[in-house]
């Protein structure tokens, strides 16, 4: 009982309409709704201050002639400067943007100088009526009753404050007449209690229009600015939230932040179970970081996976970064979806206005950039902008510049690196590798460009060149030799990747089995949805499959019993450590083993000693690849490689 108690009175002193019995609405919108009635009161306030100033001194001019002289210009004058420092405080607060939420705490601020502004008027009938003159007497009715109507249409859309305002005067009035017995003053007291009740009556009916118009403006303008999925602010509500978040910097200094999240598995889930359980990932992952933030504040969704927020009102960076965890946080109990339980995380990029921009682009681009180092880092981490990361986003802007007319300036060319047959001896095939040759920066590495290609989706073209070039180039070998082209996660979801393979094949006049595409166990787990389907169409055109670096992933065996794999490759840092490490040699062993009894050849990757080889030839590993065998080597050494006589000679048992 108490607690019900408790929270009427909070709503009641905090301008709720539904304390006395007007339309209910949650905190969010009631705040919205606060808003809106405080922007009406600053709105009048300069004039009604102005008013209460001229009032006070009229007053004291009235007053003059009567023994209450002196109290009454002390009256007046505390009333007349308190009215003028409040009307320029309103002044200045009417030039800042209007905000989208008002707090309860600012609407008690509010009722409260209400009710101290109310309580000054009505000290006047009761302190100065009696001794008054006849006209004295005349200004202070009129007064009091200029303050009761100028009240009510002040507080209007707010009935507490109105009744904050206008009790204290109606009181002063009682209590001033009621010392006189005369009829007149009866027939007045009785009018006061009909005019205010009227007052009071229009106060309610304005107020509960007001606010059903208020919330179905804002539920109209929510179609326009909320994510019809997590009912989240979207991209539009997002910058119009940015743009008054500057415009407070630049009026009153207000200084803010925004934080800029990235779901990291959000892809794994939408292409692993389906877009139904994306979308409900996503649901559950909105519901989970606005948990996170303040009342005032709201997570946008402003992409498929991307969030951000404008923290306002920031007093020290701390209290970004403690945002911030609490969202990492969000993600540390799994979520249940279709009856699956799924670990998701989330990265996130700050910056701080005005140090780190002042305006949309800078903010968003730094705060991208910030948000690239903090993924690069690993899921889970926060990172600040930093100068650093400016310089960072604009080598990767240039590269990714530069990355889109390789193609066009003939800067892309491949390598190959031989695979070797060991039960025969002989050169089977070929790895074609992705070079750039950039004119200033010199040779680029794979690991450098490759995932601004993937980024961009530069990918697709440059893929399809590889795959072209690669089928023309083996054009000129031997029949029995194939050559393999490592495909990303990216090119494996462009269903279009299948025609280009048919296309390039048929160009380059070659059979399907001399092309292997080697995919990752990294690649499966990200688009497992559709790898099937993709693997099973290659495997009916005729190409070849490879599972590169096998065992750094999950290595699942549901991967070599599902899908149509060829051969598996056994990653370079098993190789390197199985004859210093037993449990390295007994995985290699079992690999081995296990891709026998499936029937699927097996390529050791990284063979770059004599031992490795020969501890390799001992266990039956059907082909090696490393630098022991040959580095890459350009495409018109690939024959003259093929032709070597010593290769027999020196790879033979």
């Amino acid at each position: 009982m108490r607690t019900q108690t408790t929270n009427y009175v909070a709503r009641l002193f905090a301008g709720d309409l539904s304390a006395f019995g007007g339309p209910a609405t949650d905190e969010a919108m009631a705040g919205h709704i606060r808003a809106e009635q405080m922007s009406l009161v600053l709105g009048y306030s300069v004039g009604i201050m102005l008013a209460n100033a001229c009032n006070a001194i009229v007053l004291a001019i009235a007053l003059w002639p009567s023994p209450d002289r002196i109290p009454a210009l002390i009256w007046a004058a505390s009333v007349a400067g308190g009215a003028i420092a409040f009307g320029l405080q309103s002044h200045a607060a009417r030039r800042i943007t209007k905000p989208q939420f008002v707090s309860r705490r600012a609407m008690h601020r509010l009722v409260r100088n209400a009710f101290v502004l109310g309580s000054a008027w009505g000290i006047v009938p009761v302190a100065f009526f009696a001794n008054a003159g006849a006209g004295g007497q005349l200004i202070i009715t009129c007064l009091c009753s200029g303050m009761l109507a100028g009240g009510a249409l002040a507080f209007a859309t707010i009935p507490i404050a109105a009744i904050a305002f206008t009790a204290p005067i109606f009181l002063g009035i009682a209590i001033c007449l009621g010392r006189n017995g005369d009829l007149a003053f009866l027939l007045i007291a009785f009018l006061v209690v009909v005019y205010g009740s009227v007052l009071l009556r229009g106060v309610f009916v304005n107020s509960f229009a007001f606010a059903r118009r208020v919330i179905r403006q804002i539920e109209a303008e929510r179609t326009v600015r909320l994510d019809p999925l997590t009912h989240l602010p979207n991209r539009v509500a997002f910058n119009e939230t940015l743009d008054a978040a500057l415009k407070r910097l630049a009026l009153s200094g207000e200084e803010f932040a925004v934080l800029l999240l990235d779901l990291d598995r959000f892809k794994e889930v939408n292409d692993q179970f389906g877009h139904p359980a994306g979308d409900e990932f996503l649901v559950q992952v909105a519901s989970r970081l606005q948990r996170c933030t303040r009342a005032a504040e709201h997570v946008a969704r402003i992409g498929g996976d991307e969030f951000a927020l404008v923290m306002a009102n920031l007093t020290r960076p701390e209290d970004a970064l403690e945002i911030a965890e609490r969202f990492v946080a969000a993600f540390s109990e799994p979520f249940q979806i279709e009856g699956r339980q799924i670990v998701g995380a989330t990265s996130v990029g700050i910056v701080l206005a005005s140090r780190d921009g002042n305006t949309p682009l800078d903010l968003m681009k730094n705060a991208d950039a910030a948000l690239y180092r903090a993924k690069k880092t690993g899921p889970g981490t926060v990172c600040f902008f930093e100068q650093a990361d400016d310089r960072s986003s604009r080598e990767r802007k240039a590269l990714q510049s530069d990355l889109a007319s390789a193609i066009a300036r003939n800067e892309l060319f491949l390598v190959f690196q031989p695979f070797l047959d060991l039960g025969t001896n002989r050169i089977t095939g070929f790895e074609a590798l992705l070079r750039w040759q950039h004119p200033s920066r010199g040779l680029v590495p794979p690991s450098e460009f490759i995932p601004v290609a993937e980024e961009t989706g530069l990918i697709h073209e440059i893929g399809e060149w590889v795959i072209r070039r690669a089928c023309a180039t083996l054009a000129d070998w031997p029949e029995d030799i194939r050559v393999a082209v490592n495909f990303s996660a990216a090119q494996f979801h462009n269903t279009a990747i299948l025609q280009t393979i048919v296309q390039a094949l048929a160009d380059a006049r070659i059979a399907p089995h001399r092309l292997e595409i080697e995919i990752t166990e990294s690649m499966l787990l990200s688009k497992y949805g559709s790898a099937a389907t993709v693997l099973n169409a290659l495997l009916e055109l005729g190409v070849t499959v490879a599972l590169d670096d096998f065992g750094t992933g999950f290595s699942s065996l549901t991967y070599l019993r599902k899908l149509p794999f060829t051969r598996i490759k056994i990653d370079q840092s098993f190789i390197r450590d199985m004859l210093v490490q037993p449990d390295c040699a007994a995985i290699v062993k079992s690999v081995i083993s296990l891709a026998r009894d499936l029937r699927i050849g097996v390529v050791a990757e990284g063979v770059e000693t004599a031992d490795q080889l020969e501890y390799l030839r001992q266990i039956a590993c059907d082909e090696v690849q490393g630098y022991l065998i040959s580095r890459p080597v350009a495409a018109d050494g690939v024959l003259a490689l093929l032709e070597t006589k010593t290769y027999r000679a020196t790879f033979a048992a």
